[in-house]
């Protein structure tokens, strides 16, 4: 007799928020140590992942952009690679057909990312490059002021204040306007308020935040209020709950959090905003991990606790992919229609 399906399975479910391991790991071809490689997206029934060329926050000189610059480089490579042509791993999906073309045919989606605009340093052309290699989005900061603007968290060593620019430099203005042009999604995850809610209403695409969590349910300053959750919901965008362990619960240890923990952040988002405007973006390899969600092959224990609590088959659809790929397409559209005046 055969068992009832899992309420996971065949869901187009994509992660948009994982680490490689850098500069170098073990295999993504095989059921490894990581969290997240191509057997895990398997046994876990995850159809895409974004995975990240993380770049640290350095020194705003020549040579720290330099530096920045040639280690996105390396690490989008690294990631392309994770799809050979041979057809043996992945697909580089660069839109959201092609993701949902990955779907159809049985083949994890590898979408790259860049966690941190230091990457592009001050040179808007390095957009464009970036873009050509498949760069579906760009988390604006990380730790750490940038040339785009400020970050929830100052790095002192660096001889960061408080605040560098109050929000959004006027090259991180050209930056969102640019990254529209292109068809990047815009990443509000680990920038200060001041530049998330200026972000938010230059870009004439709705934004993400990547992986974050809910400010009201613990105090943290990577997480996102009540006014910060209003106006990307009111503005089409989506916030991505993560699992970083202390963003989830203030003081907690990691084996004290639990999926349950990151279903009360998704209900208390979807009351505040909508199911059309949350997702999952675990950071796994990059601090993500809860009890019971440990790699990504455990992610149908999410589903299930979110089923327990009343969610259908819709709402997990737009849950665990649609709603990204609604803001990719959104993303792709701006993009074909060009350039427009800010505002109109």
């Amino acid at each position: 007799m055969e068992s009832d399906p899992h309420p996971h399975d065949g869901l187009l479910a994509i992660d948009t928020h994982v680490d490689i391991p850098w500069p170098e790991g073990p295999s993504p071809f095989e059921d490894g140590p990581r969290c997240v490689d191509l057997p895990k997206m398997r046994q876990g029934g995850i159809a895409a992942v974004c995975f990240m060329a993380y770049i640290p926050q350095g020194r705003r000189d020549t040579a720290g952009h330099l530096a920045a610059a040639g280690r996105t480089r390396a690490m989008l490579n690294t990631i392309a690679a994770m799809a050979p042509a041979d057809g043996t791993g992945g697909v580089l999906t660069r839109n959201a057909d092609d993701i949902e073309a990955a779907f159809a045919a049985g083949r994890p989606g590898i979408i790259p990312a860049i966690e941190n605009g230091y990457g592009i340093g001050r040179d808007l052309s390095l957009l464009d490059e970036f873009a050509g290699m498949g760069v579906r989005y760009i988390t604006l900061t990380h730790n750490g002021h940038n040339e785009i603007g400020d970050a929830a968290i100052p790095l002192r060593n660096l001889g960061d204040e408080d605040t560098c620019f109050g929000g959004l430099s006027d090259f991180g203005e050209s930056v969102v306007d640019r990254m529209n042009q292109l068809g990047v999604m815009v990443d509000i995850s680990h920038t200060a308020k001041s530049t998330m809610m200026q972000a938010v209403r230059r870009s004439r695409a709705p934004v993400l935040a990547s992986h974050s969590c809910i400010r009201a349910l613990c105090e943290h300053k990577r997480n996102l209020d009540d006014e910060q959750l209003e106006l990307l919901a009111a503005t089409g965008g989506i916030v991505q709950i993560t699992m970083v362990s202390n963003f989830l619960r203030a003081k907690a240890r990691a084996n004290d959090v639990t999926v349950a923990d990151i279903a009360d952040h998704v209900d208390y988002a979807v009351r505040r905003m909508g199911i059309d405007h949350v997702g999952i973006g675990t950071d796994f390899d990059g601090g993500g991990g809860v009890k019971g969600f440990m790699h990504l092959g455990q992610a149908p224990n999410l589903t299930a606790e979110l089923v327990r609590r009343g969610y259908g088959r819709d709402e997990l659809k737009k849950f665990w992919g649609g709603n990204v790929l609604r803001l990719l397409r959104q993303a792709e559209a701006v993009a074909a229609h060009g350039p427009a005046a800010v505002g109109s």
